[in-house]
């Protein structure tokens, strides 16, 4: 990769987050009923993106293992409105006996 390309994507990472705060920011503040649902998602977006990459890639290849179970339990548990640590058990749980019967 050269480093125009990569300064290209420092720019670009930069630019969107400058939007995010300046643009977003400001269009929600003079137009309060406009944006807010859009920006009140994004959190939830991003993190529910950071967990399936983290959950399905090694390195850069796509792996379906016992991490898989996991998510779906700890999904299942949220669902059902289980207090967090009661999710982050039975995430583990499902976890590890999957890792334990392969």
């Amino acid at each position: 990769m050269s480093w125009l390309a990569i300064w290209g994507l420092v720019a670009g990472a930069y630019l969107f987050k400058a939007f995010g705060v300046l643009g977003l920011g400001r269009a929600s503040a003079t137009s309060p009923g406009r944006f807010q649902p859009v920006v009140a998602l994004i959190p939830a977006a991003l993190f529910s993106a950071l967990i399936a990459v983290q959950t399905v890639s090694l390195d850069e290849t796509l792996v379906l293992d016992a991490r898989i179970f996991g998510v779906a339990a700890g999904a299942i548990s949220v669902w059902r409105k289980a207090p967090f640590v009661v999710v982050v058990v039975v995430s583990m749980a499902v976890t590890a006996v999957v890792r334990w019967q392969t």
